[in-house]
């Protein structure tokens, strides 16, 4: 039985601002660089929209692009419908933890199915038409750190790290 953690990792303003037309609202490499190294060597699921954005297949990862297009290409990544197919993908290609990295209706639809959430929280209020909410009462914060602004990073960071509470664990066999 091998077990399979599922979990999301996103920035976020603090007025809950995830993107704005398809892109982030800032350029923070702190957190770019916190991102690759929590996803390197495991699966990443995204939305159409946040892989179009990217431009191409992350690096070091297996990518999964969750679409109801299934005839839609993208190279060195698997097109994918639903959250089990992208499961079932990923540990047949040996991987143990698949991350959720947007955008937003990908957030909504998978974040029951996730049992951590890491979460940048951006020290500003941000303009956008994506939001990524948190029902803070269903989570308990297991760790905590600030990242001061400095000459590369416009904006503070608070690396936040969330588990479910009262566990969730789906196991596959």
């Amino acid at each position: 039985m091998i077990s399979f953690s599922i979990a999301a990792i996103v920035a976020v303003s603090t007025n809950s601002i995830i993107g704005k037309e398809n892109k982030l609202p800032w350029h923070l490499p702190a957190d770019l660089q916190h991102f690759k190294k929590l996803t390197s060597g495991h699966a990443i699921l995204m939305g159409r929209k946040t892989y179009e954005s990217i431009g191409k297949a992350l690096p070091n990862r297996l990518n999964l692009i969750l679409t109801r297009n299934l005839n839609f290409k993208a190279p060195n990544c698997f097109i994918i419908n639903n959250l089990q197919s992208a499961c079932e993908i990923a540990k047949e290609q040996n991987y143990t933890n698949l991350f959720v990295i947007g955008g937003a209706e990908v957030y909504k639809e998978l974040l029951p199915f996730c049992q951590k959430i890491y979460l940048t929280e951006v020290q500003t209020i941000a303009e956008g038409d994506a939001f990524f909410e948190l029902n803070k009462q269903e989570w308990q914060e297991t760790s905590r750190n600030l990242t001061e602004k400095d000459e590369k990073n416009e904006y503070a960071m608070l690396f936040l790290e969330f588990e479910r509470k009262g566990g969730l664990s789906l196991k596959y066999s």
